[in-house]
């Protein structure tokens, strides 16, 4: 079955031909990562949009990382709703990505303060938004590693 295929109905007379509907990534403990990744994209969009009106040359590298972190977590949200296999392997990689991210930046904030004057979603390893930047993407993984096998 194709991703565009995904979103049809199964007939009786295809499930009883044994073709198996392809796994829903938005289904279950996925619909819960839908939910924060989706907050997380609002969330770190309108931090971002804010902070380049405030005044973009007070810290621009924390306003541009805030930004690529929405565009980041925007992309993985329409990967779980989208579903299909291309879409899980694209938001692995994603959730992948965002991780080292994480990782990357947090380390760097606490290792140089003075190159963030102002904090980004990912400072300090999401300390401002409870950890979850750095759970949520190993949530995903394992979530999307899961469902390659159902």
């Amino acid at each position: 079955m194709s991703d565009t295929d995904r979103h049809q109905d199964q007939s009786p007379a295809t499930a009883a031909a044994g073709t198996k509907p392809s796994f829903e990534l938005g289904t279950g403990p996925g619909r819960v990562l839908v939910w924060f990744y989706g907050v997380f994209t609002v969330a770190a969009a309108s931090r971002s949009v804010v902070e380049v009106i405030r005044g973009f040359d007070r810290a621009p590298l924390a306003y541009s990382l805030s930004a690529v972190a929405a565009v980041v977590y925007g992309f993985i949200t329409y990967s779980l709703v989208r579903g299909g296999e291309k879409a899980r392997r694209a938001a692995l990689v994603c959730c992948a990505a965002e991780l080292l991210g994480v990782l990357v930046v947090g380390a760097w904030t606490l290792a140089e303060p003075s190159a963030f004057p102002d904090s980004t979603v990912w400072s300090d390893f999401g300390m401002g938004y409870l950890f979850i930047p750095v759970i949520l993407p190993v949530t995903g993984m394992i979530w999307l590693r899961r469902a390659k096998r159902a």
